[in-house]
């Protein structure tokens, strides 16, 4: 089920000759199958796939699936990943309508494509996104979100400005059992929340910095677009070992925050979730975390930072050994495995005055066990109902209403994850006002909020 996958369960998929050699059809003339605007209620809606490797194809095929949809056109800078994605969609559909195409403005310019998503890696995902939203697209944007906080104002912006269906790949938010423990913390059934625990998978360590070759069926300038200008190493853009399990650039600054962001933005949202107040009113955050100093991955493989949030509430947020061997009071979940009775690589947990309700995405946990038995929670403290995050986009999309996680809580969520980040590089208490979205008072960490330096001819706000 796609909705409980990530992207390093995906199987590597095998070596393909490149584009170039393949004969493959560039992006022709509009189908018939989709209209252009807001598609109406009895029309297909028209699907472009940017960003087709592993994580991005295992999405797509909940489009595929999908009655009242058609994949249109796929893009990507590789090649083996556009043959794997176009062979993906002409097998569903039984012909061989798949257009393909390296240039994302070129699928963003056809005006039978009402929907688009962004899987590309993490430094493209905004700059893609604005794009998508100023050519009038709805769009499934995959997780973590902005390289800065500046970016993702920018594209909240965008979105609002252009009135777009905003979809966060997010996808704990259409699991019944992430929706449940937030209600039971919203409606009050655990009492009066008091602390939210917080883990997930933290960056791997090593890689090669030695420069060779880039893969030949890559276009490695197009791939780095605006991120510094640098040599390809390898296992940067494809998987690192043969069990297809990780690539460098997941774990480099240069590319995106590492999984503090890339895995952490999924319990950190369904934290905000259960507990939105968290973000009314200045709030406080301290943090430290192990930074390795050699190798290509040069972000956080252990980590421990802690919130106190205006309300009195307080949350806790480590990282979970994954590659770096010692064990450390930043990584060690043994305390929470044995107040909880589990502790596997992710998970959220929030304990109130009358109990604590932990949830991951292989189970549900609560103390007393009777809150699970309770019913569905209604009126105050219910939530919407998705049962599959394409599904509900692509519902969003025909009634203009928000999606289940739209523009406004994955800006709030991917700023957690960013000042999680922040705090463990500005190593001393840190306050942060929600309603200015700014440090108080902190020049340095105000910095830090700011967009990245942009190559040269790769300028996209």
């Amino acid at each position: 089920m796609i909705t409980t996958m990530n992207r390093r369960r995906f199987l590597k998929s095998s070596a393909m000759a490149g584009v170039a050699a393949t004969g493959l059809p560039l992006l022709g003339p509009a189908s018939l199958l989709a209209h252009p605007g807001a598609p109406g209620p009895n029309s297909r809606i028209g699907v472009g796939c940017i960003g087709v490797g592993p994580q991005g194809r295992g999405v797509m095929g909940n489009f595929l699936a999908q009655a009242d949809c058609r994949v249109l056109a796929v893009c990507d800078v590789s090649g083996r990943n556009l043959e794997a994605a176009r062979k993906m969609v002409n097998e569903k559909y039984g012909d061989g309508g798949c257009a393909v195409t390296s240039e994302y403005r070129e699928l963003l310019g056809r005006k039978d494509i009402d929907v688009v998503l962004i899987a590309t890696p993490d430094h493209w995902h905004v700059p893609v996104a604005v794009a998508a939203a100023r050519a009038g697209k709805d769009m499934y944007v995959e997780k973590p979100l902005g390289l800065s906080i500046e970016e993702d104002q920018r594209l909240r912006r965008v979105c609002q400005g252009e009135k777009r269906i905003f979809q966060f790949g997010t996808q704990q938010r259409s699991q019944s059992q992430f929706r449940q423990a937030c209600e039971l913390v919203r409606s009050g059934r655990i009492g009066a929340l008091r602390q939210i625990n917080v883990w997930c998978s933290a960056s791997h360590p090593g890689g090669s910095t030695k420069p060779v070759p880039a893969p030949a069926d890559l276009k490695y300038d197009l791939w780095l677009g605006p991120a510094p200008e640098a040599p390809y190493t390898d296992g940067k853009a494809y998987d690192n070992d043969p069990a297809g399990t990780w690539k460098t650039w997941w774990f480099n600054y240069d590319y995106a925050l590492g999984f503090i962001a890339g895995w952490g933005v999924h319990p950190l949202d369904i934290a905000y979730w259960g507990h939105p107040a968290m973000m009314k009113g200045v709030l406080e955050v301290e943090g430290r975390a192990v930074i390795p100093a050699e190798g290509a991955c040069n972000t956080s493989v252990a980590w421990d930072v802690n919130f106190r949030f205006a309300d009195g509430v307080r949350m806790t947020y480590r990282g979970v050994r994954n590659g770096y061997e010692p064990v450390t009071p930043m990584n060690d979940l043994t305390p929470w495995e044995k107040r909880y009775g589990r502790a596997i690589d992710h998970g959220t947990a929030f304990e109130g005055t009358d109990g604590w309700v932990l949830v991951d995405r292989g189970a549900i946990r609560a103390f007393p066990e009777s809150l699970l038995e309770e019913k569905a929670v209604s009126g105050a403290g219910a939530l919407p109902r998705s049962n599959n995050h394409v599904r509900n986009l692509l519902d969003a999309v025909r009634s203009r209403q928000p999606a289940i996680c739209p523009i406004e809580d994955t800006v709030q969520a991917d700023i957690l994850c960013h000042l999680s980040d922040i705090a463990t590089r500005e190593p001393r208490l840190l306050r942060w006002n929600p309603g200015k979205e700014e440090f108080v008072g902190d020049a340095a960490a105000n910095r830090r909020l700011k967009m990245r330096p942009v190559r040269k001819g790769w300028q996209w706000a």
